[in-house]
């Protein structure tokens, strides 16, 4: 079995994690109830009370119980963890003992400033490690000694590999936004963490927006009986589907398309358009783009739907464009993502797309495109049937960027890693070459070079597993890696993705 069945639970006779609730829910914590100081690092924060995640989560990591947190982003959930390993950390010892993952080099930086805030007082040192930049200052920082350390996981593996960063001390593991780092595809890299681990008990507690199977799978590797906590309800979002929309411009729209792809990542999607000609086209534009995609519609020959269908089927196409009668009786594999290019024309049509994502007992995402007369009529189809419909500002330019230098670092720190000896040793010879590029300002030759290895890397095609690593009683899209961040160890990083196995055809 790989890794990405591994956490998706791949096998069919593979149990769920089970979690518990907690047995003794502990009282809400208060900010005057904080130790001095920590209640002094919260008055130069600015801090009046804790929030409503803060308030609930406390209590439990300071009784050191592993612990799930379910938690939207900005709902203040650093500060939930960050109190009581301010609190616990003995700033005497000069050894790290928190180690805080994270998906992103912003997160990082965000939640290791709110640690050097809240913490003044404490006598407690953080550092933020991450991809991107030099070793230099993160060598001299833990040189220094840093009793906190925040970072993604690939850049900690860097440092666990160099023997810079010692874990034998480790006391308390936090995972912030972990359904976030999975599907940046840090799963290998935090495996490969966990080996370092002490033999020691340590305390771990997990934060996620959401818990889908992947996130399930990867509490039960490495929390030990833990009680969870979710601000919204009583239950662990597993089943929902996510209803989404994004107001577009409609001369731009398929543009848009694009950068919400690069944003949200699919691991799998059916995009729906009203007609055939918009089918083509966008299908098309995904192509153009680097994408793999392909189309399904009424008009191609029973060879060419086969040829489609047969992709579909081993989950080895990410993308399929369609219409609804294209896409009628087709039972299509567990789909991450459903994206509605235009909304339909009628609401059960609505029902009947969205309903093809988070099936049996996974979760989705459902996206609509609308412009602002659409816009008032999907909300209707919201309200109509029962569910809310989140409003999500379209990416720009700048965010896309962002994004993906995140994941193009991740993917080339990661390929290095994998390189032996004399790979490493036949790569010196190009390094004045990489000098003199930069110092000239050959940014175009760099940037092709990057976007060949990018879609190379992240969009390109996959075949499917050999016959040996097929299993008849497995769905075909457990075998498909979430291509969101590195590639497998060989290549660099990503769940699934080993040699032999998901090779993509040369081009």
């Amino acid at each position: 079995m790989d890794e990405f069945n591994a956490i998706t639970g791949g096998t069919p006779d593979e149990n769920p994690v089970n979690i518990p609730a907690a047995q003794d829910v502990l009282p809400e914590a208060k900010l005057a109830d904080l130790p001095e100081k920590l209640r002094e690092g919260a008055a130069l924060a600015g801090w009046n009370e804790l929030l409503p995640v803060q308030a609930k989560a406390i209590p439990y990591l300071f009784s050191q119980r592993d612990m799930m947190i379910q938690s939207r982003t900005g709902s203040g959930k650093t500060g939930a963890y960050l109190f009581p390993m301010l609190e616990m950390v003995n700033p005497l010892e000069n050894t790290t003992q928190v180690l805080i993952l994270v998906p992103t080099r912003e997160l990082a930086l965000q939640v290791a400033t709110e640690a050097e805030l809240l913490g003044r007082t404490t006598g407690v040192r953080s550092i933020a490690v991450y991809g991107g930049v030099g070793y230099r200052a993160q060598l001299d920082a833990f040189k220094a000694g840093a009793h906190i350390v925040i970072g993604t996981p690939g850049r900690i593996l860097d440092h666990l590999l160099r023997r810079s960063l010692s874990l034998k001390y480790l006391k308390y593991l936090i995972f912030d936004e972990a359904d976030h780092m999975l599907s940046m595809g840090f799963y290998p890299d935090m495996r490969r963490v966990q080996s370092y681990l002490p033999e020691h008990p340590i305390s771990t507690s997990m934060f996620s927006a959401t818990f889908p199977p992947q996130v399930m799978r990867l509490t039960g590797q490495f929390l030990r009986d833990p009680g969870f906590i979710n601000l919204s309800s009583d239950h662990i979002q597993v089943t929902e589907t996510e209803h989404v929309y994004y107001s577009v411009p409609g001369m731009d729209k398929d543009r848009s398309l694009v950068r919400i792809l690069e944003v949200e990542n699919p691991l799998s999607a059916i995009i729906f358009c009203n007609t055939k000609l918009h089918v083509e086209y966008v299908a098309t534009v995904l192509q153009r783009f680097g994408y793999d995609a392909d189309l399904l519609t009424s008009d191609l020959s029973q060879a060419a739907r086969e040829k489609v269908l047969d992709r579909v089927r081993q989950g080895t196409l990410r993308f399929l464009v369609a219409t609804d009668v294209a896409a009628r009786g087709i039972d299509l594999p567990e789909l991450s993502h459903v994206i509605q290019y235009e909304p339909p024309e009628d609401p059960e049509a609505y029902i009947h797309r969205a309903g093809r994502t988070g099936r049996a007992g996974g979760s989705g995402t459902a996206i609509t495109l609308v412009n602002i007369t659409e816009r008032a009529e999907l909300l209707r189809i919201g309200k109509r049937f029962g569910f809310a419909i989140e409003e999500r500002p379209l990416p720009s330019d700048e965010t896309v960027q962002q994004v993906v230098s995140e994941r193009i670092t991740a993917l080339l720190e990661a390929r290095l890693r994998g390189r032996d000896k004399l790979k490493t040793e036949r790569m010196q010879r190009f390094i004045p070459l990489a000098r003199s590029l930069g110092e000239n300002d050959e940014d175009g030759l760099l940037a092709m070079l990057l976007d060949d290895f990018y879609q190379e890397e992240f969009y390109g095609p996959v075949e499917p597993p050999s016959g040996e690593e097929r299993r008849e009683t497995q769905p075909p899209s457990r075998r498909l890696e979430p291509r969101s961040g590195q590639a497998s160890e060989r290549r660099g990083g990503h769940p699934g993705r080993q040699s032999g196995s998901g090779r993509r055809r040369p081009r």
